[in-house]
């Protein structure tokens, strides 16, 4: 069976030992200690995979927990239609989140184009202002002041 080393599973997920480190002290990994006092961890293809899961479903956006409910759920194989139901659930919730974080940015867009149509109108009247000798938005603040 293939073991595996910290620095080997970093450089293969393009991740940092200390992040590999963290998700170990989170629970979702779990490597052999070897060597002088257990100073070495030592990675199976089992922790392999748990990082790879790890790595898929925080590019989906689950948060930690979700992950490890969801990893822990695959490695007992009493029910598989009951993992299936719970990971279609965390991902329509997840959705869902995502949905309404679209809905927020697309009114935050349009108030955006709107202020941007309103600034530029703005400029180009002064410049018109200033072609025909009056004075600018710009010059009558100046003038305020």
């Amino acid at each position: 069976m293939p073991t595996y080393t910290i620095t080997e599973l970093a450089r293969e997920f393009d991740i940092t030992p200390r992040a590999i480190r963290f998700y170990e002290d989170q629970g979702l990994l779990s490597p052999a200690r070897e060597g002088a006092g257990g100073r070495t961890r030592v990675y199976s293809a089992r922790e392999r995979t748990r990082l790879k899961l790890t790595l898929r479903g925080k590019r989906l956006g689950l948060s930690l927990s979700e992950i490890k409910e969801l990893v822990d759920m695959y490695e007992s194989p009493k029910d598989t239609d009951a993992q299936l139901k719970r990971f279609l659930a965390v991902l329509a919730q997840h959705r869902e989140t995502l949905e309404r974080q679209r809905e927020d940015l697309e009114v935050t867009l349009d108030e955006i184009a709107a202020h941007e149509e309103e600034c530029l109108r703005l400029l180009a009247a002064d410049k018109a202002q200033a072609a025909t000798g009056k004075k600018t938005a710009a010059g009558k603040l100046e003038d305020a002041a």
